[in-house]
């Protein structure tokens, strides 16, 4: 069985496709307290137990050194009396905050800074194979007086890949052309596009990128992905009267355990739903499938839009607006409100969007209530959110399951583990063309 070290791991996406893919991690790391908490029981599941057959350090990779990494791997029980086997692959996807279009881009943030780090350990440990994953925006980051580990000073302006192409190449790596990804390609019912980069130790085989698993026309739908996880009961058997293959394999199992075989969820971890006010559901109940909240408010002020049926939001816009509620639905109901007056019936907020049964889902990012069902008036839960990343039902995300203000900068809830990981059946379709050159 090819051994494999999982760096900057989160909750376990990449570790479940590895493990998919029949590798065996030796090593892994984090720096976050609730994702320990969520990966270690989600390897006792799986028969992976701390000190005997894998080894789970809590750490910033800036304090890791590959002599702690040969120290915890030599010390596993099933080495004993043994010497460390070599490592066949190292994965890896450093914090991506700084580098991702979908926010604020940062270059100031040090987290920038931790590919350098992951370099490090890869000179370190010297695995026959390494792979990065990364958000798009990994490959036109710029920087400014970058120095590489062997003491390279790099031009400024110099663009991420060009940095980590060359310092593998000083370490004795050579690269393939970094691919852009879609999870979709591979099985995972979520449009999720991530930079993949693969290397291999001078004069051996070099790997290929995976082709895809899925034609276009055949991904995974929102509806096959979640539609037996719809809330009202007579609404789910009206749109998913028949279990899909894809909910049969999230509830019987793609990852096995280290007897061999898939566990199977007895039950349905992380379902919980966020409550919401009368008006945030009467606001839900606006969107078209697939409407953005840009689209949304053009709609309203362009078409209109019939508001009769929701007495929550006419009474608030009746105070805002100082108008009488039949005042309220008259204005809304035909075109030509302002932008300032559909805003008091929406919000300022555009972000928000209501997907689509009938397509993958969105990006899934870190902060669920942005997302709306299709189905029901209401965001997502947890389990739905990892089912879009194509993680298995009986995979239970431990800690809060949501945060907020200052304190999603250090907390990792659930919400955050899911949306941050790297989708398993991505993963397991990397993880398996490095298998077939080893």
């Amino acid at each position: 069985m090819p051994y494999a070290v999982d760096l900057f791991c989160g909750a376990g996406g990449c570790s479940e496709g590895l493990i998919q893919a029949g590798f065996h991690i030796l090593f892994s790391s984090d720096i976050s307290d609730m994702v320990e908490v969520t990966y270690k029981h989600r390897h006792e599941q799986l028969g992976l137990i701390q000190g005997k057959n894998t080894w789970f350090e809590r750490s910033d990779i800036r304090d890791l050194t590959g002599e702690d990494i040969r120290k915890h791997i030599t010390s596993l029980e099933i080495f004993k009396g043994k010497e460390m086997p070599e490592i066949d692959l190292m994965i890896g996807g450093p914090s991506c905050q700084g580098f991702s279009r979908a926010g604020r881009r940062d270059k100031s943030d040090p987290r920038n800074m931790l590919f350098g780090e992951y370099v490090r350990v890869i000179n370190e440990i010297k695995p026959k194979y390494i792979v990065l994953e990364n958000v798009e925006g990994f490959v036109d980051m710029q920087f400014m007086g970058y120095v590489g580990i062997t003491g390279i000073e790099y031009p400024d302006g110099s663009v991420t890949p060009d940095i980590l192409r060359s310092e593998l190449n000083e370490i004795g790596y050579d690269t393939l052309e970094p691919r852009i990804l879609n999870a979709a390609d591979y099985g995972v019912p979520q449009r999720r596009n991530r930079i993949i980069f693969m290397g291999y130790r001078r004069g051996l085989t070099p790997p290929k990128y995976p082709e895809p698993t899925v034609k276009p026309e055949d991904r995974v739908t929102l509806l096959e992905a979640i539609g037996d996880l719809i809330t009202d009961p007579e609404q789910r058997e009206q749109v998913n009267p028949m279990p899909s293959q894809y909910q049969l394999d999230s509830i019987s199992g793609r990852t096995p355990a280290v007897d061999g075989k898939p566990i199977a969820a007895k039950t349905t971890p992380n379902t919980e739903l966020s409550r919401i006010t009368d008006i945030v559901r009467e606001r839900f109940e606006l969107f078209e499938a697939g409407e953005s909240g840009t689209y949304l408010k053009r709609r309203v002020m362009e078409n209109g839009i019939d508001i009769s049926d929701k007495p929550a939001l006419i009474a608030l816009c009746s105070e805002r607006l100082e108008m009488s509620p039949d005042e309220v639905v008259e204005l809304f109901g035909k075109p030509g409100a302002t932008k300032e007056q559909a805003e008091i019936l929406l919000t300022k907020k555009n972000i928000r969007q209501k997907w689509d049964p009938n397509q993958p889902s969105a990006t899934v990012v870190t902060i669920a209530d942005d997302y709306i069902s299709p189905w029901e008036p209401r965001t997502f839960s947890v389990r739905e959110m990892a089912r879009c990343q194509s993680f298995d039902d009986s995979f239970e995300f431990l800690g809060k399951r949501t945060t907020g203000g200052l304190l999603r900068r250090v907390e990792v809830p659930q919400y955050t583990q899911v949306g941050n990981a790297v989708p398993p059946l991505l993963a397991k379709a990397v993880a398996l063309e490095i298998k077939k050159v080893l």
